[in-house]
């Protein structure tokens, strides 16, 4: 084999290992953006607020009533791409809720996950209804799912805690 021929084989190999080794790398996270998504107009119910006694069913639309906000990443239970959806003291004003309250956040499993109001003053949590544009569905950790943006990155590599990320939220009660 030729000298030339060789080292464009090379040259071949190396690019192809280079474009596997980038297309296999997580996603780095990016930082949470205002999005261009149009606003969702399903009113069908995706979850329940507790709050005063009182129940009631919140569809995808009325979530999506608040500012949409976009970040791409790496979600360590494996979905990656861009998640949209609005920031959670963003829902909490639009509903109406006592943003001074702790939030108990139950998954279709019955994992709880627990805010208090210090957890939302020291970090911001988006409650993401989308993935990559579409609806999140239950298949796909959905119909929502509460993830923070700024410490994506720690929980993918173990570094930080991911106990207050949860999805498949089925119920949010306002304690």
């Amino acid at each position: 084999m030729s000298r030339p021929l060789r080292l464009t084989l090379s040259l071949v190999a190396l690019t192809t290992c280079l474009f596997v080794a980038l297309a296999m790398a997580p996603v780095q996270a990016s930082a949470a953006a205002p999005s261009e998504l149009t606003p969702s107009q399903d009113e069908t119910p995706i979850l329940t607020l507790h709050s005063d006694g009182e129940r009631r069913p919140v569809s995808r639309a009325e979530i999506e009533s608040s500012p949409l906000h976009e970040v791409t990443l790496q979600h360590f239970e494996g979905p990656q791409g861009s998640f949209a959806g609005v920031w959670l003291d963003d829902f909490l004003t639009s509903q109406n809720l006592d943003v001074s309250a702790t939030l108990r956040l139950i998954a279709h499993d019955d994992y709880t996950v627990f805010i208090s109001p210090q957890d939302r003053e020291e970090t911001r949590y988006l409650l993401a209804t989308r993935l990559d544009g579409d609806p999140l569905t239950l298949e796909e950790f959905g119909p929502t799912m509460l993830i923070v943006p700024a410490d994506a990155q720690a929980v993918e590599v173990g570094t930080a805690s991911m106990t207050h990320w949860i999805w498949s939220i089925r119920d949010i009660q306002v304690q």
